[in-house]
């Protein structure tokens, strides 16, 4: 069985181990980026520990797909506060100003792939 941690292959998958991706400092915390490197940039995967103190940021070309995991806390969207729980699943479009407050772990989707170039603040 092919597999490759994140990286990608000829073929027309990526498998990837997210226990394998080292952290990466962010905003909202700290996030294990997966598929980043494709040459498409499709999407990418993240999964993300929330810090209590997350930065307000907004995205000019991505959209994000977030979905909780663990953890119960609340996403702060162009300034509206909504409760949040394993389950819950948010999309958030482009301009969309936006921050989660909790300890929460997140699977985020950004779509296109993510682009540190596309992290905007006020």
């Amino acid at each position: 069985m092919p597999t490759s941690t994140n990286a990608t292959t000829s073929k027309r998958y990526t498998l990837t181990h997210m226990a394998d991706i080292a952290p990466t400092p962010c905003p909202c915390g700290s996030a294990k980026r997966a598929f980043v490197d494709d040459p498409e940039q499709t999407a990418s995967m993240h999964v993300t520990q929330i810090k209590a103190d997350s930065i307000v940021h907004y995205h000019k070309h991505m959209t994000e797909l977030y979905y909780v995991l663990e953890g119960e806390g609340v996403m702060e969207l162009d300034g509206d506060e909504h409760p949040v729980k394993p389950g819950s699943a948010i999309m958030i479009k482009p301009f969309c100003r936006h921050r989660a407050v909790g300890e929460l772990t997140m699977l985020i989707v950004p779509i296109p792939a993510f682009d540190p170039d596309d992290e905007w603040f006020d």
